[in-house]
């Protein structure tokens, strides 16, 4: 049997169920599937509040505010470019993607804001942040962005999940 990724979930927050972490994983795995990523990788994430967050921006950012999701890749790569069978650590044999830390509160918040369900918006932010892991941004307002959007609407789609 191939090895599979490894994806483990930690919280430091109440409210975390087995089934959320369970949705987080399979969120995950669609995007690096969608995105052709076959290779046994792992990707640590970390379901937080406002408070932890914003602390841990402003420590490895050094950006002083709260916000919805961190991503914190290990290679630099290019959107569309993948590492490969040589990146895996020798230990466990899996490729370290790199980490991602949510909030829970901002998802809730952000939820309501934009009128759609909790689960829609952590499957967002997850896929945006796997996007990131993968090499994706959206710093400037034209064909990087576009082509971010892009791909996270159609993976969200393919999870059969909807703006509603």
């Amino acid at each position: 049997m191939a090895k599979r990724h490894y994806i483990p979930v930690t919280a430091d927050v109440e409210g975390v169920s087995d089934g959320l972490k369970a949705f987080i994983r399979k969120v995950i795995r669609t995007a690096l599937s969608a995105e052709g990523m076959t290779l046994p990788c792992e990707i640590n994430v970390s379901i937080t509040d406002d408070a932890g967050i914003h602390e841990i921006n402003r420590e490895m950012r050094e950006v002083d505010r709260p916000t919805d999701v961190l991503s914190f890749p290990v290679f630099d790569l290019l959107p569309g470019e993948l590492p490969d069978a040589e990146d895996a650590d020798p230990g466990t044999g899996l490729i370290p993607l790199g980490d991602m830390v949510l909030s829970l509160e901002r998802i809730a918040a952000q939820a309501k804001e934009y009128g759609h369900s909790n689960r829609r918006e952590t499957a967002y932010l997850v896929v945006h942040s796997v996007l990131h892991l993968l090499g994706y941004d959206h710093l400037d307002e034209g064909e990087e962005k576009k082509r971010m959007r892009a791909r996270e609407e159609a993976i969200l789609a393919e999870l059969g999940i909807t703006r509603t």
